[in-house]
């Protein structure tokens, strides 16, 4: 797949990629603020965890999509 890939596609899937990344450490910021303040709302921390592996899954299919297939 990442052979067929344009540039300016290959640029957009980086750009969305790096994104991904970002909000995914912002995510662990946020949980580990949560943890430590002491009063831990677990509803907020499960949605937050939920969205973290949600966007770890993105975040592999796009890395897949940006890695050329390699036959073994």
């Amino acid at each position: 797949m990442a052979d067929k890939l344009s540039g300016e596609e290959r640029a957009l899937l980086e750009a969305e990629l790096e994104h991904l990344r970002q909000e995914h450490r912002d995510l662990d910021t946020a949980i580990e603020a949560l943890l430590h303040l002491g009063v831990i709302d677990q509803l907020q921390v499960q949605r937050l965890k939920k969205r973290k592996l949600l966007l770890k899954d993105r975040l592999s299919f796009i890395e897949d999509q940006l890695t050329p297939d390699i036959i073994a």
